[in-house]
Parts: structure tokens; C-alpha cells; sequence
């Protein structure tokens, strides 16, 4: 019975060795492969972000009308859409108000900045090109 008991238990310790073994291989595998996918996610958050960069700076007159209409009506909670035409301050109370509401309200506030937001955007998409730049890029009228 001793000699059972021993074998069996060697036989344990072997399934338990080779469990551990497969165990650390996969685990290997898992982590090669989310390295990989950090490392392409990376690549394409810095190609993107040049993207961007690269269509603010050329963005100008109607663009500017584009690029901010559709930014309010999407980032509007953010003050996206101020920071595009040059409202730094306008653009960072709407964030910080955003942010600040959010936990205060928790998220009543930043819908009401987002509702201010989309406005914006749907005004600044349904102004033409002419009355779009007399109004916000010559006259610099911050809100609505």
C-alpha cells in the first residue's frame, strides 16, 4: 500500500509539475501578445494624435466652422469646440465646470454643459462661412 500511495502521489507531483509548466507557458503567450497589442495601440494613438495636430494647424476660415460645429456637438462637455477658435478661457471652464459638476450633480451639471455645447455646434454649423467669421474669428464672441 506504501508503495501505491508513493506512486500515486509521484504521479501527482508530475501532473502538478506539468499543470505548472503549461500554465507558465500561457501565461508567457498572453503577456508576449499584450505587449504586442500596447505597443501597436501606441503607434496608433501617436499616428492619430499627428493626424489631429496636423488638421488643426491647417484648419482655417470654414474649416474652423467644420472642425468646431462638429466638436461641440460631440466633445461639447469638454469645451473642445472653444479651445479650437481661441477661447482658452471659455474652453476651460466649460472642462472644469464639466468635471466639477459631474461629481457635485453626479453628471446632471455636465449634461447641461453638454446640451451648452451642442448648441453651439449646431449653431456654428448652420451659420454661413461669411457670418461664421465675422461673428466668432473677427468679433470673438464667446458664447452662443
Amino acid at each position: 500500500m506504501s508503495d501505491d500511495n508513493k506512486n500515486l502521489s509521484d504521479d501527482l507531483n508530475d501532473m502538478l509539475g506539468d499543470a505548472k509548466e503549461g500554465a507558465k507557458k500561457a501565461a508567457d503567450k498572453v503577456s508576449d501578445k499584450a505587449s504586442e497589442f500596447a505597443d501597436e495601440a501606441k503607434e496608433t494613438a501617436s499616428e492619430f494624435a499627428d493626424s489631429a495636430k496636423e488638421a488643426f494647424n491647417s484648419a482655417s476660415g470654414d474649416n474652423k466652422k467644420i472642425l468646431a460645429g462638429i466638436l461641440g456637438i460631440i466633445l461639447g462637455w469638454a469645451g473642445v469646440h472653444k479651445f479650437v477658435l481661441g477661447y482658452n478661457k471659455e474652453g476651460a471652464i466649460m472642462l472644469i465646470a464639466s468635471i466639477v459638476l459631474y461629481f457635485l450633480t453626479c453628471g446632471i451639471g455636465t449634461m447641461v454643459v453638454s446640451i451648452i455645447g451642442l448648441i453651439e455646434g449646431i449653431i456654428y454649423l448652420t451659420k454661413s462661412d461669411e457670418e461664421f467669421y465675422n461673428t466668432y474669428q473677427v468679433g470673438k464672441k464667446p458664447w452662443f
